[in-house]
């Protein structure tokens, strides 16, 4: 199985877990659970396209993801607005939000530029802590989910459920489709060799600017969708410890893959929400009383996957299958051994 095997096959396995999805509520999956899931791989996967695929590291991609959260919240509840004016507002409130803070970025190199990413995401997180319409600690609560263009009732979790969907699944495909667009490998260039693009005639600094625009914007419509789904945007949402698991995310998943950031997102949420119910489970079948605590040291648990995955799977779990299935599609060719 050659790389272009891999390519080959690769809309196959979308296509199955796409199948998957669809049929998940009718299996006993809880939706809201599935959608938040969801939410959060799209977040991974604007969060990927940045760093995967750009090379740019960002500690403040939860200042997009929050932010637009709380704009849509305020929207909708407080505006009256309809879900499809509250997502988009999201959405361009995430992108205004990486202007601002990609034009500050992408002025400095390595951990200086990161650093930037931080003090901004933080400025925000003070930010939404003080002002009046965010509920401080409480969060903004009780956000509607309203009737999508005046006509779809999303109050029922299935209605909610496909529509975010079908959301996520465009969102997805925007990706792939800039990725593999000549955006997308001036992007790679700049990624592997940032010098031999601006020799050739790039505006490197443009580019880096237009992806961390497109990567908060998405992260946006992200936490947008998030809100719409749970009716609230917390503190939690634009706190810095969301930019550390998205950063977590991506790099168990696989950086620089599109998958990646899928299986890392399913993961780490299924990690920090069903990590009591495997100790419960542990337990019984082993008498091990310690097990029921582990639903108390969901960061211990998860920091512990975190060194294991970079000591154990460097390209991530998603890379190192590829990389595996390549390996073993080159050992069965016919040249292999020549």
């Amino acid at each position: 199985m050659t790389h272009m095997n891999v390519q080959k096959f690769a809309p196959i396995g979308y296509g199955l877990l796409l199948l998957g999805l669809i049929v998940a509520p009718f299996v006993g999956a809880y939706p809201v659970f599935v959608m938040k899931l969801l939410c959060f791989a799209l977040f991974a996967s604007a969060f990927n396209l940045l760093l995967g695929y750009t090379g740019l590291l960002s500690f403040g991609h939860a200042a997009f993801l929050g932010g637009s959260a709380y704009i849509t919240g305020h929207v909708v509840k407080v505006w009256g607005a309809t879900p499809e004016l509250g997502l988009l507002a999201g959405l361009l409130s995430g992108a205004l939000l990486g202007l601002v803070m990609g034009w500050f970025t992408i002025r400095r190199q390595g951990i200086y530029a990161t650093m930037i990413t931080l003090a901004l995401a933080q400025m925000l997180f003070f930010a939404a802590l003080q002002l009046p319409f965010t509920g401080g600690e409480d969060g903004l609560q009780g956000v509607p989910r309203g009737k999508l263009f005046g006509l779809i009732d999303l109050s029922s979790d299935i209605t909610m459920y496909y529509v975010t969907l079908i959301i996520v699944v465009a969102a997805f495909l925007l990706i792939v489709r800039t990725i593999h667009s000549p955006f997308g490998q001036v992007l790679k260039g700049i990624k592997e060799n940032e010098p031999r693009a601006i020799s050739l005639g790039y505006d490197t600094n443009r580019f880096k600017l237009l992806a961390f625009v497109l990567s908060a914007a998405i992260a946006g419509l992200a936490g947008a969708l998030k809100t719409e789904v749970l009716g609230f945007a917390t503190l939690s949402d634009v706190h810095w410890s969301a930019s550390g698991n998205v950063v977590l995310m991506t790099l168990v998943g696989g950086m620089g893959t599109l998958s990646g950031p899928l299986a890392g997102a399913a993961i780490v949420v299924l990690l920090e929400n069903k990590i009591g119910e495997l100790g419960h489970f542990l337990a019984r079948l082993t008498s091990v009383e310690w097990f029921t605590t582990l639903g108390e040291s969901v960061t211990i648990v998860t920091g512990l996957i975190f060194v294991v995955c970079v000591l154990a799977f460097r390209r991530g779990v998603m890379g190192e299958l590829i990389a595996w299935l390549q390996r073993r599609g080159a050992g069965q060719s016919p040249g292999a051994d020549r």
